[in-house]
């Protein structure tokens, strides 16, 4: 059974900004520059026929492409940080295509998604990082100046059961027009 998600890829030149964030965090995991992606909706392990299903839904959506906004950096976990990410502005556009892939996921018959969608690309995955830690790494970096870019397509991504992620291939691309 693939393991898939939807998502939105950032592109190499936005990407090499972000990696210039790596390091200096004790705990951090971080991911390779080529697997950044801004994840829309994860699938999971699925069977052959709902991944065909999805693919096919998927195909049927009808939007223009949009720009994308990084607007900093920040953490998820609170108390107990687990993921070093880079903030995406959340447009009506990134929030739409997302609502749109829940729906259409959900008449493939997967279950809803439970957590709030918060668009972000992970750059690093936290083991064992204190809270302080990821404060002052926070406080010393401030994030990004507005990095942008323009979503022409989103893609389904197969990735393997690992720690960390990646790689991730992509199974099919759709174009926004």
């Amino acid at each position: 059974m693939p393991r898939l998600f939807t998502a939105i890829e950032v592109p190499e030149d936005i990407g090499l900004a972000l990696s210039g964030y790596r390091g200096g965090l004790s705990g951090a995991r971080w991911i390779d520059v080529e697997n950044y992606h801004i994840t829309l909706r994860f699938l999971g392990d699925v069977d052959e026929d709902v991944a065909q299903e999805a693919a096919l839904l998927l195909g049927k959506i009808r939007r223009q492409p949009f720009d994308v906004a990084i607007e900093g950096l920040d953490a998820f976990g609170g108390a107990r940080p687990r993921a070093l990410i880079a903030k995406v502005a959340p447009s009506p556009a990134i929030l739409e295509l997302q609502a749109e892939h829940e729906r259409l996921m959900r008449r493939a018959g997967l279950p809803a998604e439970s957590r709030k969608f918060t668009p972000h690309v992970t750059l690093a995955r936290l083991r064992d990082a204190s809270p302080r830690a990821v404060a002052d790494y926070l406080g010393l970096r401030g994030g990004p100046a507005r990095l942008s870019f323009r979503a022409e397509q989103f893609v389904i991504y197969s990735s393997r059961d690992s720690v960390g992620g990646g790689p991730y291939v992509v199974e099919a691309a759709y174009p926004l027009r």
